[in-house]
């Protein structure tokens, strides 16, 4: 009877009842890898009211599209419109890094490097970033670089990260001065023909 009531409003009244039933539209999967690289992606679950919490649920489990899995598991990780379960949400943000999201594997190089839901492991964050960085990941390109200048890693790994990071085309001038000063400071570590062979290699055009 209530369904009946339901169409019948739906049918007399449609603008009323469009207004009352607001639908929130699933990102896209472009929106939401923007969404994910500039780190608001739980911001923006959050702005839509936690409406779309079992359709995420579905594309992360059932579908299994990575970046629906990473947002599944970060949702998870820190309670947003879900119930927390940290253990979880590194289970779906390790399988969406295992299906190959860029972002997923570079946020795992950096939780552990800061120790963040982790025990903090400088030598395995620079594998993972090493990993995004070797794919064309900007952000761990730069953290890549920034570690073996802290020291970590090897000599064998200078000539790939200054590579990586020297072909990059960065839009964001602060960034490039980053870039710039990282660099210089890995170079210092290089001989002088390894440099130039690092400059000279295919271009990259991954950022």
């Amino acid at each position: 009877m209530k369904a009946l009531f339901f169409l019948l409003i739906t049918f007399l009244f449609p603008p009323y009842v469009s207004a009352a039933y607001e639908v929130v539209q699933l990102y896209s999967q472009d929106e939401l890898n923007n969404l994910i690289d500039a780190n608001l992606h739980l911001q923006r679950v959050k702005a839509d009211d936690c409406q779309l919490v079992e359709d995420i649920k579905a594309h992360a489990i059932k579908v299994h599209e990575p970046s629906y899995t990473y947002l599944w598991g970060d949702m998870l990780a820190w309670g947003v419109c879900v119930e927390r379960d940290a253990t979880l949400g590194m289970y779906y943000i390790k399988q969406s890094a295992k299906q190959g999201l860029l972002a997923a594997i570079e946020q795992l190089g950096r939780y552990y490097e800061k120790g963040t839901l982790v025990k903090k492991d400088k030598d395995r964050a620079l594998i993972y970033y090493r990993e995004a960085a070797l794919q064309g990941f900007l952000k761990a390109k730069v953290n890549y670089v920034r570690l073996l200048n802290e020291g970590y890693g090897s000599p064998v790994d200078y000539m790939d990260a200054y590579r990586a990071l020297y072909h990059s085309v960065i839009a964001d001038k602060k960034l490039q001065q980053q870039a710039k000063q990282l660099l210089s400071v890995l170079a210092e570590k290089m001989p002088e023909h390894i440099i130039k062979k690092a400059k000279k290699e295919n271009y990259d055009i991954a950022s």
